[in-house]
């Protein structure tokens, strides 16, 4: 077959919940086990989510964060309100998702958009950590901790956004397939009217 299949929304799903999985699963068997300076570990779902949600916009960015945030919620290690993660990457994927329109995917943008969106994630988990009386989220803890969690972040982001798009580089594809041929096809049905005409 000389043409790639249609990508469809079920196959785009399937991909986004197979990424989803597989960070989660580097996360708590990988990244929460290097023996970082600081005792800080790069978030790799946050990540993730931030990546998603500038590959495939708001909703998927929103949907895609509230899911991930409440398996990272409740897979073991979870030592946390139940919810804080689910909250939090659901705005980041909001957010960044919004975000997504304004940005070109060929340049270092998305990379900055990573490294704002553990920011903010960071700053968030901290804040709600802190509203919930978490004994961890006192102001000294956290002001140390936040720099290393987003210098971590930063770090892991390129990987990380690599492999989302590489996931999702069939989808986007197809869809800028569809819109390169669409014009020329208009154009094409214009100029042979033109030429009845005459």
């Amino acid at each position: 077959m000389l043409n790639p299949p249609e990508a469809s929304p079920a196959g785009r799903t399937v991909v986004t919940a197979v990424v989803i999985a597989v960070t989660l699963i580097l996360q708590v068997s990988v990244a929460n086990r290097l023996p970082l300076p600081g005792g800080v570990q790069p978030d790799l779902v946050l990540l993730a989510v931030v990546a998603l949600a500038l590959v495939s916009g708001s909703m998927t960015g929103m949907v895609t964060g509230f899911l991930a945030g409440l398996a990272a919620d409740i897979i073991p290690p979870a030592d946390h309100t139940l919810g804080r993660y689910a909250l939090v990457y659901c705005l980041i994927g909001y957010l960044c998702g919004a975000a997504s329109a304004e940005m070109d995917r060929q340049s270092a943008v998305p990379f900055f958009a990573v490294a704002a969106g553990a920011l903010a994630g960071t700053v968030l988990y901290a804040g709600t950590g802190m509203i919930l009386g978490d004994p961890r989220a006192e102001w000294a803890t956290v002001s140390s901790m936040v720099p290393l969690q987003v210098l971590y972040d930063v770090i892991a982001s390129p990987f990380v956004v690599w492999a989302v798009l590489r996931a999702t580089r069939r989808y986007e594809r197809g869809e800028r397939t569809r819109d390169r041929f669409a014009v020329p096809a208009a154009r094409y049905r214009a100029m042979s009217g033109r030429g009845g005409n005459l």
